[in-house]
């Protein structure tokens, strides 16, 4: 292996400028590596056993593990071990013509960006040279350490271990046609997440088998062995075919080893270079039978098994990530670049296979990037309830909407853990039908229904979620004590949709049986802190909860929310019957200035209550009633979108795709909220208050959720928390006095 020298240079392709060391060309180069192997027209290789395939095959496995290295070594910084492990698998995929390739591990960042610039893709981001590949990476407004959708050719976010396969399945059920590979580490296969989501989903959508799990068996997880790393082959098989999948494509690097390396991982660039060809040939072969056979209406998987950091700085769990130790000086980086370098030719020749691949660069061809068509909705059918009038459940209210969104959507999916019905929203089950291989009408359930319902929220979060980031409307709905359970994948997509580069329809959720409607359940089923999480999210600049005080605004909210895109909206709201207090138009003022003045009376002294929810509106209201015989004077502000009343400067609004900026002025916020003195009330977090108590500047005091207990009502449960009238009405004397 020879570095460059300045005579040679000006045979050297731009893109390979930042290169430091090149190779002399592998054996029988004249002979296969002529020409290209994938054809322009096609996009893809003519056969996975012709041996020129093949070859290109090892070159373009060669070319990524170089560049993975020497991008992450450019900064000391980054994860390269892993997706070394399994570039024969990735290389295969780009040759049988597949680019739509999402990822279960954010830390194959740097192995997808290789991919990116092999393709061209990140000539978008002017990002042409390798150099500019180094400078680049993890660096603002670059290549950040772990997938983003910002990135073009990328189509999904990775970080949080098991997440992955969400998006895999939803861009399979909007795209039957396509394949969408995704790579699994054998590290995050311990989330439990992984197979019961892929069960469940297979067994709602036996014929959406186009997406296909690529496990990458490397026997190590991030900072040691992984928990199946003593599997033998058959267990890892038998594991597979346990959780239904009917075709299992395993490729062990042991079987072509002629070096006599110990243990059952090996790594497969010691070999000889004729069995690097044959370990190759395997996966290529074995991948195009994945390919197919998942295409063709099988659940499949594809097995690489062969030791983390093949061919890389180090190898088993130390070659996970680079130290400050780890730079481009350091000997052991240098020997590991010369040992991967290849020939210029060889360069121009990956160059060229990976530009042709599927049709063109994954940044103009793959899925995501382009808007997925939606069918108009027209007007839904909200129907206006008059004020004061019947109480509503205010779920049903919107279950009439959703039923419409799905009727004239048919990819609309509506995803629930066994709950609507349980949840004032049996209407959306009647309408839609929950998805089910057994056909009950009882249950509502058919084979080709609109309602997902994993018992997993995640499962829930994840499709729901990763359908909306394709592209797709969709809705989750939970009950406020358990979705927890989904959020980490709900915040990665919001997140991502903050950085799109194409619109999307929002992710829209909606959280029912809130804990104050869930007194015998016990403090299990009274978990409002998940207010605090989008309390905090609002901050980010696209997360919108909204918290619609009756079954009137909860139908503008939703109607709202489907206008929307690139957002998170959280609609929180009871499945009781309460009473009406609010017209269309109200809601309607309320989303735009962030509350509604549901009652206001005059006094010598006024007491401004900022009311956040449905239920905490009873005490509130009986409060003022006992106020106004005191001659206090009283305000009720009924809050509906509390991210409006932020300032600007405190959110990261202008950051964000699709950007919102709009927030109350500091006088319509004095006419809303100012008086002698301002409680907030909720039966969330308090943290959901925060928008109003940095803004007002009168005597102030915060009613908010403590925690649960088992009560016989509502009135008991908020009065084990301090939310009864005479507690308001007490605080709300002392302030004014």
């Amino acid at each position: 292996m020879t570095a460059v020298t300045p005579q040679a240079t000006s045979a050297i392709p731009n893109f390979c400028e930042g290169i430091q060391y090149f190779g002399e060309a592998l054996p029988d180069f004249d002979k296969y590596g002529a020409t290209a192997a994938i054809d322009s027209a096609t996009g893809a290789i003519a056969s996975s056993t012709d041996p020129t395939a093949v070859y290109q095959t090892l070159l373009a496995a060669d070319a990524l593990r170089y560049l993975t290295l020497q991008i992450t070594g450019s900064k000391a910084s980054g994860h390269p071990g892993g997706f070394a492990s399994q570039a024969e698998a990735y290389a295969a995929l780009v040759m049988l013509g597949y680019k739509n390739i999402i990822t279960e591990v954010g830390h194959h960042a740097p192995g997808f960006y290789s991919a990116m610039f092999l393709d061209r893709s990140l000539e978008d981001m002017d990002i042409y040279t390798v150099q500019q590949l180094r400078d680049r990476f993890r660096e603002r407004h670059g290549l950040l350490g772990h997938l983003s959708g910002f990135i073009p050719g990328i189509l999904a976010p990775a970080g949080p271990l098991g997440q992955g396969q969400h998006f895999a399945m939803a861009a399979a059920l909007l795209h039957k046609d396509k394949l969408f590979p995704f790579t699994l580490g054998d590290g995050g296969l311990g989330e439990p997440y992984i197979m019961s989501g892929m069960a469940h989903f297979h067994t709602a959508y036996p014929h959406a088998t186009n997406f296909l799990p690529v496990l990458v068996w490397n026997g190590y997880s991030q900072e040691h062995h992984s928990m199946v790393s003593l599997k033998t082959n058959e267990e890892m098989i038998a594991y597979w075919q346990g959780n239904g999948f009917e075709e299992v494509v395993l490729v062990n690097a042991k079987d072509f080893d002629d070096q006599d390396q110990p243990g059952d991982y090996v790594d497969s660039t010691a070999f000889s270079f004729e069995k690097r060809l044959e370990f190759t040939k395997a996966v290529l072969e074995g991948v195009d039978r994945a390919a197919r056979s998942a295409l063709g209406g099988k659940l499949t998987v594809f097995i690489i098994k062969q030791l983390k950091g093949a061919g890389v700085h180090a190898r088993g769990a130390k070659s996970h990530n680079l130290y400050p130790k780890d730079t481009l000086n350091a000997p052991h980086i240098i020997e590991s670049l010369k040992e991967r370098s290849l020939s210029v030719e060889a360069w121009q020749l990956v160059r060229t296979n990976c530009e042709r691949a599927g049709g063109g660069s994954a940044g103009k061809t793959v899925v995501t990037e382009f808007e997925l068509h939606l069918p108009e909705l027209g007007e839904l059918p909200l129907e206006e309830h008059s004020v004061g009038g019947e109480p509503k459940v205010s779920t049903t209210a919107m279950g009439n909407l959703v039923a419409k969104v799905g009727e004239v959507d048919k990819n609309f999916v509506v995803t629930n853990a066994d709950g609507n019905a349980a949840s004032g929203i049996n209407n959306i089950n009647q309408a839609l039908k929950i998805i089910h291989p057994t056909t009950d009408d009882l249950y509502h359930q058919a084979p080709n229904g609109q309602v997902y319902e994993p018992l997993s929220e995640d499962a829930c979060a994840g499709l729901a979620a990763g359908l909306s980031l394709m592209g797709a409307r969709s809705l989750w709905c939970s009950y406020e004590s358990f979705a927890i359970n989904g959020l980490p994948i709900w915040q990665t997509v919001t997140q991502a949709m903050a950085e799109l580069r194409r619109p999307t329809p929002s992710t829209i959720t909606l959280y029912t049986a809130g804990a104050l409607e869930q007194g015998r359940n016990g403090w299990t089923h009274q978990r409002p802190e998940i207010e605090a999480y989008f309390a905090a999210m609002m901050r980010n600049g696209n997360v919108f909860p909204l918290f619609p005080p009756d079954a009137n605004s909860i139908q503008v909210c939703y109607d709202w929310a489907l206008t929307t895109r690139n957002k998170g909206i959280v609609i929180t709201a009871s499945k009781s019957p309460l009473p009406i207090r609010t017209t269309f138009e109200m809601t309607r003022q309320g989303l735009k200035d962030g509350g509604i003045v549901l009652q206001e009376v005059a006094g010598g002294k006024q007491v401004v209550f900022a009311v956040i929810g449905d239920m905490t509106l009873i005490p509130v209201f009986e409060a003022a009633a006992f106020l106004e015989t005191e001659g206090i004077g009283v305000k009720i502000v009924s809050v509906i979108n509390p991210r409006r009343l932020y300032r600007p400067d405190d959110t990261a609004w202008n950051t964000c795709s699709e950007a919102d900026g709009d927030f109350i002025s500091d006088d319509k916020f004095a006419e809303l909220f100012a008086g002698d003195a301002l409680i907030g009330v909720t039966g969330g977090a308090a943290g959901m208050l925060e928008p109003i108590m940095l803004r007002s500047n009168c005597r102030r005091d915060v009613f908010a959720w403590k925690r649960g207990e088992t009560t016989s009502s509502a009135g008991e449960l908020m009065a084990f928390n301090g939310l009864t009238a005479e507690a308001l009405t007490k605080r709300a004397i002392e302030l004014v006095h």
